[in-house]
């Protein structure tokens, strides 16, 4: 009896490919398009419009010869991951839409449909691959980042779970994109040349702040320049009594008063800005770029400094609350107090930079070797060993 494989089409090339290799390995294949989000307007231009890629998918299917239909999940993704962005962003937060939109949509409630309908496994295009070891007499699965350093996508399926993993495939985890491309083109598949999509999961590219004024009304407020000699980047560290003390220290993110810098424009409400966000700020006339190094929503002001070495970007460490904590290979997941050498990321396409994790009574510090950029509330942190994802958490 043939393994019945349900693949999420997405009408991009690296979907189809899945499915044509599964084909070819002998799976019974179903390919099914998720329709998740109706509202255009807030799109721009015709980046990610979802009728030509369900089209797209479509004549996949058809050229593969595999059974083919639509689901409409867009009620649970608005629920899921749309209303989820807006309380995230007004609480001043950045969250990570395409990291949920993995848990929640393709791995929950796709998964459950796909497996409605027989199927053993569900498969996506993802640039990453899965390993399993045994141990104590049961089968662990690994969550291992794609072949294509260039594209590896492991980060995205951070807060995967064993259960999830042991039903997933990801057939084109082990190729380059360029190998990718190859084969969509001989075995001439619409989307061959096909550009990625860009932007939100499903959803597109989007005009963030029209996106976010939906809900979030803008209301005016101040923008304030603080130099890179400000006093507080100048002290020393205190002498800790404890190693929590430390942790605590190396993590905590800097905040400011109006009285440290000038004001140097207005803005349309802090909640539509990021640490690190460079665009969208609309002043002039600095020597270097403004970065946003942080907001306060609760007074509404955004706190600048020039360059992207400013100090006021940089910090060793960041916290993840217990209950925002996730493991992949809950075998190895730390005790209190216990701490781990891993390789970690803080966003997609970072490189993995050395870091040491220490679990404490109230949640887990990741502790880098060197200065982060831009540690934003609401991200993900994920952390490695090798090219293995063990687990991640929301940054806090």
């Amino acid at each position: 009896m043939k393994k019945r494989v349900v693949v999420g089409l997405s009408g991009g090339v690296d979907s189809s490919v899945a499915a044509y290799l599964l084909k070819e390995q002998g799976y019974d294949v179903i390919g099914l398009f998720m329709k998740n989000w109706h509202d255009d307007s807030v799109t721009i231009s015709d980046e990610c419009p979802w009728l030509e890629d369900s089209n797209d998918a479509m004549l996949v299917a058809e050229k593969l010869g595999i059974p083919f239909q639509t689901v409409d999940l867009s009620e649970q993704y608005k629920e899921r991951i749309v209303d989820y962005m807006f309380r995230e962003y007004q609480m001043g937060r950045t969250p990570n839409p395409d990291v949920l939109c993995n848990r929640e949509i393709k791995f929950d409630v796709f998964m459950k449909i796909a497996l409605g309908l027989g199927a053993d496994f569900v498969a996506t295009g993802h640039y990453c691959r899965k390993g399993s070891i045994e141990k104590d007499g049961k089968e662990i699965y690994q969550l291992l980042s794609g072949k294509d350093p260039n594209k590896d996508q492991s980060y995205f399926l951070c807060q995967l779970s064993q259960d999830q993993l042991s039903k997933t495939l990801f057939p084109i985890g082990e190729l380059l994109k360029p190998e990718v491309r190859k084969i969509a083109s001989e075995q001439n598949l619409i989307t061959a040349e096909k550009r990625d999509s860009q932007g939100l999961c499903f959803i597109g590219k989007v005009r963030l702040p029209e996106f976010l004024q939906q809900k979030l009304a803008p209301k005016d407020g101040i923008i304030v320049e603080v130099p890179s000699d400000f006093e507080e980047y100048t002290l020393a560290p205190p002498n800790f009594t404890s190693e929590a003390e430390e942790l605590e220290y190396l993590s905590t993110k800097h905040t400011y008063s109006l009285s440290d810098g000038k004001k140097i424009g207005t803005h349309q409400g802090a909640h539509y800005f990021t640490n690190g966000q460079r665009k969208g700020l609309a002043v002039g006339g600095t020597k270097e770029p403004l970065f946003v190094i942080a907001t306060d929503v609760n007074e509404n002001v955004i706190y600048t400094g020039q360059g992207k070495k400013h100090p006021g970007l940089y910090r060793r460490g960041l916290f993840v609350k217990k209950e925002e904590v996730h493991w992949i290979r809950e075998d190895l997941k730390l005790s209190e107090n216990q701490k781990m050498e891993v390789m970690a990321r803080i966003r997609y396409r970072q490189p993995l930079e050395k870091a040491i994790i220490h679990a404490t009574v109230s949640g887990l510090y990741v502790i880098f070797e060197n200065p982060q950029s831009a540690i934003t509330e609401g991200q993900f942190v994920a952390w490695y060993f090798g090219n293995e994802l063990l687990g991640s958490g929301v940054i806090s």
